[in-house]
């Protein structure tokens, strides 16, 4: 039997996750839902069909996990709470800040709902996530730092698109050469936020929108720039489309610990064409595991901590010890 999947928002993300869904033997995408006019979305699954978001409350008997694809500034924290009460729910909210606060709610809800909602997956917060946990869990004295980029974070692209007066804008997060150079050196060094990344925005204006104030309000954002040394670039959105439209990644954690006297470094990387399309990747495969979790009796909010690996595979426990282990 087939895990019946549901995608809520349809941006760059949300099509990531219809092409991971369809490419997963054991789900079957049974609907995409939308805030906008049902009719002027456009699957790349013709045989989908399309749901206004209000359909959600009647549909529970149609879908087993509904995989949310909204952003983490405005959509994520109202909409996983209210849906992890109705379904099985997976996000990628990623404003690691707000995390316990996000988890609680989602936690509430599912209790009451008797689901499971696996919040912040993705590489990071997500797979990034795991590789410390097992890194500090092996090397307890030790240090761990986490470099992202050069690539597109869809969350704080999102972020600005929310500002007043911003039409489209994709925002870079760049490592500083010196300080990934040190760490993977072992040097351990002591580095502040600002030390270790600095992010680059492009952004197309809507036409007489203030600029001064756009750029102060992305350069004072709590969570998301107001930490980092931040360029704000306006162009035209001829410009963005010609020069920014690919939506790469990556990134690393790297740990640095030891064993007495001896040292030893951990690296974990990822190189990503595509962002949303290796996000959406995961997600589904959280979904599968979500659901799993879900129909031996658990339920409330978990992370991809509180998650067995083999509930992430397709295969089976017999192929994964004969091939994998």
């Amino acid at each position: 039997m087939s895990i019946r999947i549901g995608i809520l928002g349809y941006g760059n993300l949300g099509k990531g996750v219809e092409k991971a869904v369809n490419a997963n033997a054991d789900q079957e995408l049974v609907g995409v839902f939308t805030r906008r006019n049902p009719e002027s979305v456009k699957l790349a699954s013709e045989q989908v069909k399309v749901y206004s978001v209000d359909d959600l409350p009647k549909m529970t008997g149609d879908i087993d996990v509904l995989i949310i694809c909204g952003g983490s500034a405005t959509d994520l924290p109202k909409q996983t709470p209210v849906y992890a009460s109705l379904y099985n729910v997976v996000d990628s909210f990623d404003t690691h800040a707000n995390i316990p606060a996000h988890f609680s709610a989602v936690d509430e809800a599912a209790v009451s709902g008797g689901k499971i909602g696996v919040i912040s997956c993705g590489w990071d917060p997500g797979m990034f996530s795991i590789s410390r946990l097992y890194a500090h869990s092996v090397l307890p004295d030790g240090k761990d730092y986490t470099f992202w980029g050069r690539g597109v974070s869809q969350g704080h692209s999102d972020a600005i698109r929310r500002i007043e007066g911003v039409k489209d804008a994709r925002q870079y997060t760049v490592p500083v050469p010196e300080a990934l150079e040190a760490v993977r050196a072992g040097k351990n060094p002591e580095l502040t936020t600002r030390q270790k990344h600095t992010r680059e925005c492009w952004v197309v204006a809507e036409e007489g929108a203030d600029l001064a104030r756009i750029e102060k309000e992305i350069k004072e954002m709590p969570n998301y720039f107001s930490d980092y040394d931040t360029t704000v670039n306006f162009i035209s959105e001829e410009e963005l489309k010609a020069n920014h439209s690919e939506l790469p990644h990556g990134g690393s954690v790297i740990y640095s610990g030891a064993t007495g006297e001896k040292k030893h470094v951990i690296e974990y990387s990822l190189k990503l064409d595509s962002n949303p399309e290796f996000t959406g990747s995961v997600l589904a495969a959280v979904a599968r595991a979500a659901w799993r979790m879900n129909q031996e009796g658990l339920k409330g909010a978990k992370t991809m901590f509180d998650i067995a690996p083999k509930y992430l595979s397709p295969l089976t426990d017999e192929y994964l010890r004969a091939h994998y282990l």
